[in-house]
């Protein structure tokens, strides 16, 4: 199942994206008989109330989306989709996961998951353009695979962490490198307004297959800059999940950007910025494409 967020005239609504229309994902709910568990229009709510049973779910609501009217919003062309969890209690990262961006560092592979956190706010969605331009002369792309927990995690084992995981999505670590290395903190880096777009959808792992075997690409302007396989990390979903959830409890619907593989922009001879009207993509295999404009400077 693929799960988004889209404006409508009430709000912001949980939605369901079969094939190039989107479906409302409370009104499914309701005419599948599942809502005899509760029905919300916030994804973040339903991952809560169906965060245990998603496979589920997904089987009766694919199964009645084409059937039900009601429940119809318009082709994906025609909607505007938001960030697919617009308040996640937690948005965390890891740094240095892949061996290959590592190595461009120069830095030893780490020991433990290297972690930071970015405020929801900084979140923007497939239909917003990249924010940053006006304070961030050095806009560098991140492309990532992003996790969104299901369920309740607090010190799971990394067998049953995956377990625990309810979709995947692209994510965008958008990063004012010019910010992040003022100071030995990265947080004025990361936290930039419209610095961390994602989606389109949140894709279901039953939809993915194995989370780590899938092809990441980035490319700025139609050219690729950056390509590698989520087996590179150095730390898998499932290990990261578990470590998270040994020191802090992982709510349904918080956000997990796994890292990034080497081509940054900051590493590059010479180095590559992102300007104002630049198309920045992050394509992931079975997972979907995210495409997003950089935003012109606003006064």
């Amino acid at each position: 199942m693929k799960i988004v967020s889209y404006e409508h005239e009430s709000g912001i609504r949980g939605g369901v994206l079969i094939e190039d229309t989107v479906y409302d994902l409370e009104l499914l709910l309701q005419g599948s008989g599942q809502a005899v568990h509760g029905a919300t229009t916030s994804v973040r709510e339903f991952l809560e109330l169906y965060g245990d049973r998603l496979e589920a779910v997904s089987a009766e609501v694919s199964a009645l989306a084409g059937h039900d009217p009601e429940a119809h919003v318009g082709a994906r062309a025609d909607v505007r989709l938001t960030t697919p969890v617009p308040d996640p209690s937690k948005v965390l990262c890891i740094g240095l996961n892949y061996k290959d961006h590592v190595a461009e560092t120069g830095r030893a592979l780490p020991e433990y998951p290297d972690v930071f956190a970015k405020f929801a706010s900084t979140m923007v969605g497939p239909d917003d353009d990249i924010g940053g331009a006006r304070v961030s002369e050095n806009l560098d792309f991140e492309g990532e695979l992003a996790v969104v927990i299901g369920r309740r995690a607090s010190e799971v084992s990394e067998e049953e962490a995956l377990g625990y995981v309810a979709a995947v999505a692209p994510l965008n670590d958008v990063t004012a490198r010019d910010l992040q290395y003022r100071g030995t903190q990265w947080l004025a880096g990361k936290a930039v307004d419209g610095s961390t777009p994602w989606g389109p959808a949140l894709v279901t792992l039953d939809e993915v297959g194995d989370p780590q075997n899938l092809d990441l690409a980035t490319r700025v302007n139609g050219i690729e800059v950056q390509r590698s396989n989520t087996s590179y990390q150095i730390f898998p979903i499932a290990r990261i999940v578990s470590y998270l959830s040994g020191f802090l409890t992982l709510e349904p619907g918080d956000v997990i950007a796994t890292g990034t593989p080497q081509g940054i922009g900051a590493k590059r001879n010479p180095p590559v910025w992102l300007e104002p009207g630049d198309t920045v993509e992050i394509d992931i295999e079975n997972v979907g494409l995210l495409r997003n404009t950089v935003g012109k400077p606003q006064p």
